[in-house]
């Protein structure tokens, strides 16, 4: 059992995988760089942290009060994943898919509102317009959430800055809550650009804050529940949007605002909980806060659109609604199925197979809409391949892609890699939610084929430029990224990873 004795000058650890001997003694940087040389810290205590922080484990003062700390960290590490969750990835998840349900309603109210102004009906190709902004302008306010999320986290800390972020959640309640009473479409729209700005912000900063504290053994299961509570949103969002529920035509507003329950629960929890480790030693040099704080232990606008998907694929009208919730849960199931097992067969397996499956289940749906005229089972087959596409993205790119960030990248890096990841994302979105039904309308039943090659493009990158991570520390990560990306350079001496920094630079 590894220990810190304030008696001694040096870090009493086993080497393990990544971990010389000199490097257990000596201490290593957080960032996964080895500090043997050029180490300007004297400090006992700043080396032996240091140490502990790269290891995965707190320091403790002796061998019997492991059996405590290890309890202390499993409960610490559950009500972390769950309050940073809660007001991260379900709140992306959960406005996602809300604003399915309303989609009828909401286009009524802005034609009446239009009309009440004007005395003029607005005609059906600006109705379809204006519902695409109401839609497209969440993921346009999720770029800009990305971009702040980098300047955020170094400034405020990680824990901070998602706490902070539910300013944007309770402005976009009251937008939501008051739009039907004040007679105007325009506070929908902000409030949908306000949500999108705080799910740009948590989608980057929650999975930095649990991979940035977790050890290398469970870094992996842990950031994965990134994409669980994603997918928990969703269905959340699918089953408040019933219409037994809130997603009646009098109902509407209050299905909107209920986002401000998870930020509210994210308030009252997450304060309690500790900061990420490495952001307190490196970007802050607390050495006695890091110390204090416990290491942790172990497509998306079809939902935006499901409705039109399952109607072009022959699904009742009646029964859509089921039929969207179904997909909720199947996500959910892959990526707790994802959580379980990536620790198992790796980062790469389960991207380059999501990709393949994705692929081959998109092709077929493709397939069976050109043929639901000819057999009348077609529509049934249609309907089970955008299950197993599901499945599909949940079992891999839903969750991986959100882990690659954290591991790939640097301390002083990673925060602007998460910015880099989010806007590109966000942009993604952003164009297919704003042109997704003239993409129905266009290319009819060949709808899938741009969302096809986007997967053959992922699974060719993936096998060829993108390493292993499963159990791997930051230095060796690294050293296989600039292996794979250098090759030539990989026969001369070894490299010796990124240069030590002290602190991220904005």
């Amino acid at each position: 059992m590894p220990s810190c004795d304030p008696g001694r000058s040096t870090f009493q650890n086993p080497p393990g995988p990544g971990l010389s001997e000199e490097e257990s003694q000596l201490g290593v940087n957080c960032t996964g760089v080895a500090t043997l040389q050029g180490l300007t810290e004297t400090s006992d205590v700043q080396k032996r942290s240091r140490a502990c922080l790269y290891s995965g484990v707190r320091c403790v003062g002796s061998e019997e009060h492991a059996g405590v700390h290890a309890q202390t960290q499993g409960r610490v590490l559950l009500q972390t994943i769950c309050a940073a969750g809660i007001g991260g990835t379900f709140q992306f998840g959960y406005n996602l898919s809300i604003i399915n349900a309303p989609t009828v309603h909401i286009q009524e109210f802005t034609n009446q509102t239009w009309q009440a102004r004007t005395g003029q009906p607005l005609p059906d190709h600006l109705i379809l317009i204006m519902w695409s902004l109401i839609v497209s302008l969440y993921p346009l306010g999720g770029l800009f959430g990305a971009l702040l999320a980098g300047p955020l986290a170094v400034m405020l800390g990680r824990k901070k800055s998602l706490l902070v972020n539910n300013v944007f959640v309770v402005a976009a309640a009251i937008l939501f809550g008051f739009s039907h009473r004040a007679g105007s479409f325009e506070m929908i729209m902000l409030g949908r650009l306000l949500m999108g700005v705080s799910a740009g912000v948590g989608m980057s900063i929650q999975p930095m804050y649990l991979g940035e504290s977790a050890p290398k053994e469970f870094r992996g299961a842990v950031t994965m529940t990134s994409a669980i509570f994603t997918a928990l949103g969703i269905v959340m969002g699918q089953v408040v949007g019933l219409r037994e529920l809130l997603g009646g035509r009098q109902a509407w507003p209050l299905l909107l605002a209920s986002c401000l329950v998870p930020g509210v629960l994210q308030l009252a929890s997450l304060p309690l909980l500790p900061e990420s480790p490495r952001y307190l030693l490196i970007d802050r040099g607390d050495t006695e806060a890091c110390l204090a704080e416990p290491a942790l232990c172990p497509p998306p606008q079809m939902y935006a659109y499901a409705s039109s998907v399952f109607g072009e694929a022959g699904v009742p009208p009646e029964k859509v609604q089921y039929a969207i919730i179904g997909t909720g849960c199947c996500e959910l199931l892959t990526a707790c199925i994802s959580c379980m097992v990536i620790e198992r067969v790796g980062r790469r397996v389960l991207l380059i197979g999501g990709y393949c499956l994705m692929t081959c289940w998109g092709s077929i749906f493709t397939a069976a809409l050109c043929l639901q005229s000819s057999f009348p089972w077609m529509p049934y087959l249609a309907m089970s391949c955008i299950f197993a596409f599901i499945l599909s993205f949940g079992i891999g790119p839903a969750g991986v892609t959100g882990i690659l960030a954290t591991e790939l990248f640097d301390q002083m890096a990673r925060p602007a890699a998460y910015m880099v990841c989010g806007a590109l994302m966000w942009i993604m979105l952003f164009l297919v939610g704003l042109g997704f039904p003239f993409i129905m309308e266009g290319l009819s039943y060949f709808l899938y084929v741009p969302f096809l090659v986007v997967c053959v493009c992922g699974a060719i990158y993936t096998g060829f430029f993108l390493p292993e991570t499963k159990g791997k520390t930051f230095l060796e990560i690294s050293e296989e990224l600039h292996r794979l990306n250098f090759p030539k350079r990989s026969q001369g001496p070894p490299w010796r990873g990124p240069k030590v920094i002290q602190s991220t630079e904005l």
